[in-house]
């Protein structure tokens, strides 16, 4: 697995000690006012009184967005390696509703990994998916061929040579697009095609990425992007996010865009109005992450896709 893949843009050890407590800081379940929902669980389904796995009515699946990687506190016994937050938009959500969640997004995880397992101990994530499966919610794309961590890193490492230019165009022209249109979006249908058979009778919604970066010239170095790339990057994730919805629309499930909603709230802005948490100047244990008001945003979103 790449390095970079997981999106996380901070060592995995202070990752792991940072993540590990949960004893709330400033993005906790209880400073927030939002707690774990008592009706979900933490796997592939429950299991019966027969022995077999029953999956649950809203199974949520994806990557360390859809996880709520970097929002404390994580979710109780879950996989530490997935940094799965038990106030993500999936958690938000089912408490709103009294519905039974399992949840088995997972940081890092790419179409692949809905497979396959991801880590020891961590089941392919269309395990939890069965013909009891009522709503699927997933976010999912952003790590297939290392795009979105890789093409921040990239740009990043060149940045500084020229703060004011475009220099990540200049090295990597349309390489990241091409490998979205190419590999990602194939794989996309792929992915959504199987959950589809393998929850037959759900409502599956996919949710598109919130804005990264404004659409100016960004805040480097607060955000290591030179400000003539600010506008290189934001196709790039507008790409992927046309990507995501050409999908879902193939495959017969609901996109929910979060394009439009989260205009305004990216990790260039101040604390209180940003929904992504930038690379500097944060406290946040994992940075370019929505924070957990950009999942209650998220959760926000996907409520009114579903309706009543």
């Amino acid at each position: 697995m790449n390095s970079r893949r997981p999106w996380l843009l901070v060592v995995v050890a202070t990752l792991l000690l940072a993540t590990a407590c949960t004893d709330g800081g400033s993005n906790s379940a209880e400073s927030s006012g939002t707690t774990a929902s008592a009706g979900t669980s933490d796997g592939a389904g429950t299991t019966g009184s027969s022995g077999t796995t029953v999956s649950a009515a809203y199974v949520n699946l994806g990557d360390s967005y859809s996880a709520g990687t970097g929002v404390r506190p994580l979710v109780e016994d879950s996989p530490l390696q997935c940094q799965r937050s038990s106030s993500n938009y999936a958690h938000v959500l089912a408490q709103r509703r009294g519905l039974a969640l399992d949840d088995v997004s997972c940081a890092g995880a790419t179409t692949s990994d809905f497979f396959a397992a991801q880590y020891f101990g961590v089941d392919p994530q269309l395990d939890a998916l069965g013909e009891r499966t009522r709503i699927v919610t997933l976010m999912i794309g952003g790590n297939d061929g290392d795009i979105f961590s890789g093409t921040i890193a990239d740009c990043g490492e060149v940045a500084a040579d020229d703060p004011t230019g475009a220099p990540c165009r200049v090295r990597y022209g349309d390489s990241f697009v091409r490998r979205v249109q190419s590999s990602t979006y194939p794989a996309l249908v792929k992915a959504l095609n199987a959950v589809a058979d393998r929850a037959p009778n759900a409502r599956v919604v996919v949710v598109g990425y919130p804005w990264i970066l404004p659409d100016t010239t960004g805040c480097y170095p607060t955000m290591r992007i030179a400000a003539g790339d600010v506008a290189y990057i934001r196709d790039l994730q507008a790409t992927l996010n046309r990507a995501v919805a050409r999908a879902a629309t193939e495959t017969g499930a609901t996109f929910v865009d979060m394009s439009t909603v989260s205009e305004g709230h990216d990790a260039c802005q101040p604390e209180g109005v940003r929904w992504i948490e930038p690379q500097v100047g944060s406290s946040a244990p994992v940075k370019v992450h929505p924070n957990v008001d950009g999942q209650r945003a998220i959760a926000d979103q996907v409520g009114a896709a579903l309706g009543r």
